[in-house]
Parts: C-alpha cells; structure tokens; sequence
C-alpha cells in the first residue's frame, strides 16, 4: 500500500470517530490538521478539539489513536494534541455544515 492509499484509509478510519456533542465525524469536523506518513508506516496525526475544555479531550484523541493504530499497514501511530492554530466553525467541511444545519 503506498502512502496515499495508506493516507485514504486512514481518513475512512478517522471518519468513524465522532465527538458526542456534534453528528459529524472528527475529520469533516476540521479537527484533522495534518496526518504525516513516514517511509516505515508510522502515522503521526496533530488534530485539536472544539475548545481546551472539550468533555472528551481525554478519550477522543486516544480513539483516534487506537483506531489508526488498528489499521493492518499501519506500524505505529501517535496523536499530538494542538490548540494552535484555535478550531473555529469556519474549518468544518460543507458536510458538516450542511448536516448542523449552518449552510
């Protein structure tokens, strides 16, 4: 599997993690900032949450962890928690604004 195929599929992984507060997946969320791909296939994902003070800080990026970490090309997978650049609404997709009902 090459990087970018590897790289799809752990977006389709990654879709399947949602925050509880809010129906869309953490990805269409604007939570994803940058998923790096080394050569031997360690993930390494910096994402953010909605605010600091988000209820689910503690489990939502373990999820993401155990979830990318569970793909089979995957060898390792680490998640670096930022709140630089802050989230803001304007960094959710189409999607996820057309599903809150803000488009």
């Amino acid at each position: 599997m090459d990087k970018k195929q590897l790289e799809d599929t752990i977006i389709e992984v990654i879709k399947t993690v949602y925050d509880p507060e809010i129906p869309v997946d953490v990805f269409e969320m604007g939570l994803i900032y940058e998923i790096k791909i080394d050569n031997e296939a360690n993930v390494q994902i910096i994402m953010t949450l909605t605010s600091p003070s988000c209820p689910v800080a503690e489990s939502l990026p373990q999820e993401v962890k155990d979830k990318v970490g569970g793909i089979e090309a995957v060898k390792s997978a680490e998640i670096e928690l930022t709140f630089e650049p802050a989230w803001e609404k304007d960094m959710m997709s189409e999607e996820a604004l057309l599903e809150l009902g803000m488009m």
